[in-house]
């Protein structure tokens, strides 16, 4: 893609329950839906119709009964290499990310099911690399502990360079044993599977400690990035096309993409409404339950929902009031800076205040507080359109990760309501430049770099 000439990319992170903690419980959502195959093949559909860059499998490498209030979604689906396959049969333009942990696989299985699904999808393959801050996943497979963030990004860096090369080791005619010799890894090679469609897989990766930054500079062409607020979104956004220059990348090189909940309806009070009506299905934490197993974090929130937290977030004590009481305007005079965030995070996505009309409950506050419902847009399309075309010409992103609260209505909402909004404001795609991902993100064909001269055997 021209540097000059930018265009919004969309995926779409399939969470067949819902990305909103409550989605499975919408009357319209299909609460089995994560062990049916045709209605992800739906979905998926729904996206490729609204010409999304891609559709993104998560997986997770154990299960917990701790996130069946707090994210429900992860803790049961199907394995995402043979979904994907499915979805390879069933559409023919969308890209599909399969997520694996290299934590826990060796570079030949990764390369041989990569490459493999490529050439099933017709070069529309790929690989979210996560190194995986799930500590209940090393009992799964036989190991003492999880490893370490240094020790899981030096192991992910030379995973990457040898998948690469063994993606290069069958080309055409040209047969050759890559004979990697690393600290972690001894792999001879070649890859039994041809070189893919695409040269290399399209790898997508997601984090933002220090080490992750340097590895998706590197080695990432989709960046999946967290987006609170469009100061932290740029500022991550500028680091990661800075750090890229130094391995000699191109701003349009890598995509990022930070994750962004659409609620949109035809007006902005219909729109609210749904958002009220997901979050009334919320579940609520009582003010002490020690004995709860309930998982929070990263994977399912920022806390427990009582006011308990709230008072522990915004500096004022409101212990006592029941949820659907109204908030007292003084309790937003008192509040501390994170305090006065949540305030108008609450008043941006439900169009409610301290005062008027319109009032900020209790509930609301609680909700916000265990940072599940903070992020996203409610509204009505245009103001979704320009809620997403702000961000992007502020080059806080190259488009976003689309959650959907439930399924299948919010995808369908968001292709036949901003969709053409955006496309008529000259944004975004009315159709696909080629068949594969690479095609979608501008990228060309990597050259084979077991072919390139500079290249020794190690």
């Amino acid at each position: 893609m021209s540097e000059d000439k930018r265009e919004l990319h969309f995926g779409l992170m399939f969470w067949a329950n819902g990305t909103h903690p409550s989605g499975w419980r919408m009357p319209t959502a299909h609460e089995t839906a994560p062990f049916d195959i045709e209605f992800l093949q739906k979905v998926t559909q729904i996206a490729e119709g609204a010409k999304f860059d891609f559709l993104f499998l998560g997986d997770r490498l154990a299960s917990d009964p701790g996130l069946q209030t707090t994210n429900p979604s992860q803790m049961s689906r199907l394995e995402p290499f043979v979904s994907a396959a499915s979805l390879a049969a069933a559409t023919s333009h969308i890209g599909i990310v399969v997520t694996a942990n290299p934590t826990y696989y060796d570079p030949y299985n990764i390369a041989h099911l990569t490459a493999s699904l490529d050439h099933l999808s017709g070069g529309r393959a790929s690989w979210n690399l996560v190194t995986g801050a799930d500590e209940i996943a090393a009992a799964n497979f036989s190991r003492d502990e999880h490893w370490d963030t240094e020790k899981r990004y030096d192991w992910a860096d030379e995973f990457v360079q040898v998948a690469k090369k063994l993606w290069d080791s069958r080309d055409g005619d040209e047969v050759r044993p890559i004979n990697h010799r690393g600290r972690y890894f001894s792999v001879e090679g070649p890859l039994d599977v041809t070189r893919p469609p695409q040269g290399h897989i399209v790898i997508l990766h997601a984090g933002t400690s220090d080490r992750s930054r340097e590895l998706g500079a590197r080695d990432a062409d989709v960046i999946f990035a967290a987006g609170p607020n469009i100061e932290t979104a740029k500022a991550y956004y500028d680091d990661i096309k800075t750090r890229a220059k130094k391995y000699g990348r191109k701003d349009s090189d890598i995509a990022i993409l930070p994750g962004l909940q659409v609620i949109v309806a035809p007006t902005t009070d219909e729109a609210v409404a749904i958002f009220d009506q997901l979050n009334s299905f919320v579940i609520l934490d009582s003010e002490d339950t020690p004995e709860e197993h309930k998982r929070y974090g990263a994977l399912g929130g920022k806390g427990k929902r009582n006011l308990s937290n709230v008072s522990r977030i915004i500096g004022v004590d409101v212990r006592g009031h029941a949820p659907e009481d109204l908030v007292d305007p003084q309790i937003l005079a008192d509040s501390n800076e994170d305090g006065q965030r949540l305030f108008r995070a609450i008043t941006r996505l439900t169009r409610r205040e301290v005062t008027g009309e319109k009032r900020i409950s209790y509930r609301d506050l609680i909700l916000s507080a265990s940072g599940q419902i903070i992020s996203g847009v409610v509204g009505n399309p245009v103001e979704v359109a320009d809620h997403i075309q702000h961000w992007f010409e502020a080059k806080a992103c190259d488009g976003f990760n689309i959650f959907p609260a439930y399924n299948p209505d919010t995808v369908t909402a968001f292709a036949d309501l901003v969709v053409p909004i955006l496309q008529e404001r000259g944004l975004y795609r009315k159709e696909y430049s080629g068949p594969t991902f690479r095609d979608h993100l501008g990228l060309e064909r990597p050259q084979n770099i077991l072919a390139a001269p500079s290249v020794a055997a190690e």
